[in-house]
C-alpha cells in the first residue's frame, strides 16, 4: 500500500540511488518539456537506466512491492477475481487474495484512482504492485487467452432460479422485500459482477444512458448509442431488485425507499477517465426503473471547431461571441446537443480576462477557469435566486442552463440590458418559435427586441460510419421525403454506411449537430414589436438568409455525414 506523507521526485529518488547525475535529470526534463511523456520512460529510452531500474525507482516512490510478472506463476482463483475486460480496460493483472486483501500489478503505479475504482466495484481491499505496461499487456494476453467476459457469457452462467424468481418479485411489488436479505444480494458476487460488466460495456461503447427496467415477465436493460436505443440480452427476473439495489448503494441512495423517486451520483474512472453516471430511479408497478446518464468527457468534443458547424455558421457564431452585451439562445428538444454547444461557447471565450459564471441542473461537465452552480430548487437554490446573486459577481459572461419561468427569464434580460453577455436554452422546434416562447412567459416585446441577439436551433444527426461508408443512388421516393425531385440533386453524391465491426453493423458511428441561425434583424425585431405571427417572422428571417434545419441537413446529406432517413427523422420541411 501507498506509504504515508509527500511522494520524493522520482529524479531525486533515482539519484539518491546512484543510477543517474543532475546532468542526465536535467536533460529528460529537457526533453520531457520539448516532446511530453513520463520522465521515467524518458531516462529508460535514453539509455541512463534499465526497466528493472525504474520499476525499483517506482516502486520506492510510492510505498508498493515490485513485481515479476514474467516469472511468476498466478492461481487460478485469483484470476477470477478480475475479469478479462477489467483487466484490459485499468491495465492491471491480479496477482495474490489472502485475507479478503486482493494484490494487483498495475501498468501505471501511479494512477492510484484505479484502485479506488476496483475496491468501490470488486467489494474488497485492493492494493497496488510495480510492473511496466508490456509485463501486464503479456500477462494478460497469457492468462486471459481466449477468454472474453461478455456481459451474454455471465448470464449464461447465472441461468435462472423460478422459485426465487416468484418470490422476489411478489415480495417487491407488495414492497415487503427484507432488507437485509436485499443488501447482502446486492453484495453478491454475481451481481457486483454482472453490474461491472454491463457498466464497462455500456461505457466502451459510447452510450450516454443507461436502462434498466423491471416488467412483470422480464428484466431488461437497453442502452442508448447515438441517440438510440439498444437491447442486450436480458437479465434472469430474480436478479433485478438486487441489480437495481446495487446501483443504489454506489450511488448512495436510500435502498429502504422504493416508492419515491430518487437522484444519485457515481463517479468513476475508468482506463484513467473520469466517468460521472446520474442515476435517476422511478417506482414502477413491477419495481423501481433506473436509468443511468452517462457523462463521459473524453467522448463528448467541447471545442466549437468540433461541434458539426459549416465554415459560415462558424464565422457567424464566432461574431456572436464577441458581441459586449444581449442574449443567446439555443433551443432544441431535450438530448438535442444544446448544453454541449453552450459549453463549446465557454470554452472558445474562456480567458483569464473575463469572468463567467454558470447556473445548471445539473452541472454536468467540469470547465477549468469558469464558476459553475448546481441549482438544487429544495433548499431555494433557484434559476431567479442565482441569477440576482450572480449579478453582484461581477461576470462578463453568465449561462443560464433553462429560461424556465418568467422570474428566470426577466433577470436574464436585465443583466443583459446591465452590460453582460447572457447564454440560455429553451425547449422549442425551431428559431423563430423561440421568440413565441417568451412572449408566453410575459417578456414584453420591447425588452426582447432590446437585447436578443440570436437564436440557434439545433439537432443532432448520426454520422455515417467512416469504416464502411459507400455511395448510392436514392430512389425518387426517398427524395420525395426530401420535397426534393432527381433534377434537383443532379451531380450530388448520396452515401450510407454498409454496416461493420466498427459501428455494430448499424452503419453509424457518432453524432453532430445541424444548426439554424436567426439573427435578429432590424426588420425581424420591428416584427417583434408589432406581435407578428411566428410564420412571418420566419419568412422574413429566411428572405434575409436564414437557413432553416432542414436546409442545414441537405448540406450534411451532400457532405456525405449523414443520410437521408436522419434528416427526415430530425427535421420538418419547412
Amino acid at each position: 500500500m501507498a506509504l504515508n506523507g509527500p511522494q520524493k521526485p522520482l529524479g531525486q529518488l533515482l539519484k539518491e540511488m546512484e543510477l543517474v547525475t543532475e546532468g542526465q535529470i536535467q536533460e529528460a526534463l529537457a526533453l520531457q518539456r520539448e516532446k511530453g511523456g513520463a520522465l521515467g520512460s524518458i531516462l529508460v529510452e535514453l539509455g541512463y537506466v534499465s526497466e528493472e531500474e525504474m520499476l525499483l525507482a517506482l516502486g520506492a516512490q510510492v510505498g508498493m512491492e515490485v513485481v515479476n510478472l514474467d516469472d511468476m506463476k498466478i492461481e487460478r482463483g485469483t484470476l477470477e477475481k478480475v475479469s478479462p475486460t477489467m483487466a484490459k480496460v485499468y491495465k492491471i493483472i491480479p496477482v495474490k487474495f489472502e485475507n479478503n486483501m486482493l494484490t494487483v500489478a498495475m501498468a501505471d503505479p501511479l494512477n492510484v484512482s484505479v484502485l479506488d475504482d476496483l475496491r468501490f466495484m470488486l467489494n474488497c481491499d485492493v492494493q497496488g504492485a510495480v510492473s511496466n505496461e508490456e509485463a501486464v499487456t503479456r500477462a494478460i494476453n497469457h492468462y486471459y487467452a481466449g477468454q472474453t467476459a461478455t456481459v451474454e457469457d455471465l448470464l449464461a452462467k447465472l441461468g435462472e432460479d423460478a422459485a426465487a424468481d416468484a418470490e422476489i418479485i411478489k415480495e417487491g411489488q407488495k414492497g415487503m422485500v427484507d432488507l437485509s436479505n436485499v443488501a447482502e444480494a446486492a453484495n453478491a458476487a454475481p451481481v457486483v459482477k454482472l453490474l461491472n460488466l454491463i457498466l464497462l460495456q455500456a461505457i466502451k461503447d459510447q452510450s450516454s444512458d443507461i436502462h434498466f427496467e423491471p416488467f412483470e415477465t422480464e428484466f431488461k436493460v437497453r442502452y442508448r448509442v447515438d441517440g438510440v436505443l439498444y437491447e442486450m440480452m436480458p437479465p434472469p427476473l430474480h436478479l433485478a431488485i438486487a441489480l437495481i439495489s446495487r446501483i443504489k448503494v454506489m450511488s448512495n441512495l436510500d435502498i429502504s425507499e422504493t416508492r419515491l423517486p430518487q437522484d444519485g451520483r457515481i463517479m468513476l474512472a475508468i482506463g484513467g477517465k473520469p466517468v460521472d453516471l446520474r442515476v435517476s430511479t422511478l417506482p414502477t408497478m413491477f419495481g423501481e426503473s433506473v436509468v443511468m446518464r452517462v457523462l463521459d468527457r473524453s467522448v463528448v468534443s467541447l471545442d466549437i471547431d468540433n461541434i458539426g458547424m459549416r465554415e459560415e455558421d462558424f464565422k457567424l457564431m464566432k461574431l456572436l461571441l464577441e458581441l459586449p452585451n444581449g442574449i443567446l439562445i439555443v433551443t432544441g428538444p431535450t438530448g438535442s446537443g444544446k448544453t454541449t454547444t453552450l459549453y463549446s461557447c465557454l470554452n472558445y471565450i474562456n480567458d483569464v480576462k473575463w469572468k463567467t459564471i454558470t447556473t445548471e441542473d445539473p452541472v454536468e461537465y467540469d470547465l477549468d477557469g469558469i464558476v459553475q452552480i448546481q441549482i438544487n430548487e429544495e433548499i431555494g437554490v433557484t434559476y431567479g435566486a442565482c441569477l440576482r446573486a450572480i449579478l453582484r459577481q461581477d461576470p462578463d459572461y453568465i449561462l443560464v442552463g433553462e429560461i424556465r419561468d418568467l422570474e428566470t427569464a426577466q433577470i436574464a434580460v436585465e443583466a443583459a440590458l446591465t452590460g453582460h453577455l447572457v447564454f440560455s436554452t429553451l425547449h422549442t422546434n425551431d428559431a423563430p418559435s423561440a421568440i413565441t416562447r417568451l412572449l408566453d412567459l410575459g417578456i414584453e416585446s420591447f425588452l426582447i427586441s432590446a437585447c436578443l441577439e440570436a437564436i440557434v436551433a439545433q439537432r443532432l444527426v448520426r454520422r455515417i460510419c467512416v469504416k464502411c461508408k459507400s455511395e448510392f443512388e436514392p430512389t425518387e421516393d426517398m427524395l420525395l421525403q426530401l420535397g426534393l425531385r432527381p433534377a434537383d440533386v443532379e451531380g450530388k453524391r448520396f452515401m450510407y454506411g454498409t454496416g461493420c465491426n466498427h459501428c455494430n453493423n448499424t452503419g453509424y458511428k457518432g453524432r453532430q449537430a445541424i444548426f439554424e441561425i436567426m439573427l435578429l434583424t432590424d426588420r425581424i425585431k420591428s416584427l417583434i414589436m408589432t406581435q407578428a405571427s411566428t410564420d412571418e417572422i420566419r419568412r422574413t428571417a429566411r428572405e434575409q438568409g436564414l437557413k432553416v434545419l432542414r436546409e442545414s441537413g441537405l448540406l450534411a446529406i451532400y457532405d456525405g455525414v449523414t443520410t437521408i432517413d436522419e434528416v427526415v427523422r430530425e427535421t420538418l420541411f419547412n
